[in-house]
C-alpha cells in the first residue's frame, strides 16, 4: 500500500463507476484490520501514528468509493473533469425547468400526500441520474458529461433534502 494510491489502488477495484458494495465492505474490513493501530502498540508511539494515518486515509477512501455521486465525483476528477460545483451551476435548460417544477411543488404543499408525490418525483430523478453515470463514465468515457451529471444530481440531493426539511417542519 502507498498513501498516494488512488482510493481504487488501496482498495484494488477497477476504476470504474459501477462497484460492488459487498467487495468495497468486505475489502474496508480487511485494511482496517491491517492498518488498526491497536496491531503496532508494541512497535511504539511513531508507528501507531503512522497507523493512524493509514486508517483515515482508509475511511476517507471508502466514503468515497461507496457514495456513488462521490464517487462519480472522484472518477472524473481523476480523469480531468473536476466538478467544481461552486463556480460552474450551468445546468441544462431541461434540467433547469424540471427543478423551478419541483421548487413550485414544494411551495404549493399542504399534506403529506403532495410531500410524498414530489418525493417520488424527485427519487425517480434521482434514480434516471444515478443510471445515466453508470453509462456516462464506464461505457463511454465521457468525464466531462458525467461531470454535469454529478452536478445535476448535487442538486436533486440538496432538494431532497429540502423536502425532508419541510416534512420535519410540519412534524411528520
Amino acid at each position: 500500500m502507498n498513501l498516494n494510491d488512488t482510493d481504487f489502488e488501496l482498495f484494488a477495484v477497477p476504476a470504474r463507476f459501477a462497484q460492488d458494495r459487498a467487495a468495497l465492505d468486505a475489502r474496508w474490513k480487511e485494511l482496517q484490520r491491517e492498518a488498526h493501530p491497536d496491531r503496532f502498540a508494541a512497535q511504539g508511539a511513531a508507528a501507531q501514528r503512522v497507523a493512524m494515518q493509514w486508517s483515515v486515509r482508509i475511511n476517507e477512501a471508502y466514503q468515497r468509493l461507496k457514495d456513488p455521486i462521490k464517487r462519480a465525483s472522484y472518477l472524473c476528477a481523476l480523469n480531468g473533469s473536476p466538478i467544481d460545483a461552486e463556480k460552474n451551476t450551468a445546468m441544462p435548460p431541461d434540467f433547469l425547468h424540471q427543478q423551478m417544477e419541483w421548487r413550485e411543488e414544494l411551495d404549493d404543499a399542504r399534506d403529506a400526500a403532495a410531500l410524498d408525490k414530489l418525493r417520488a418525483e424527485v427519487e425517480v430523478g434521482r434514480a434516471r441520474a444515478l443510471s445515466s453515470l453508470d453509462w456516462l463514465i464506464d461505457e463511454k468515457g465521457d468525464y466531462p458529461g458525467a461531470a454535469r451529471q454529478v452536478r445535476a444530481l448535487m442538486f436533486i440531493e440538496r432538494f431532497a433534502q429540502d423536502i425532508e426539511a419541510k416534512s420535519e417542519q410540519w412534524g411528520q
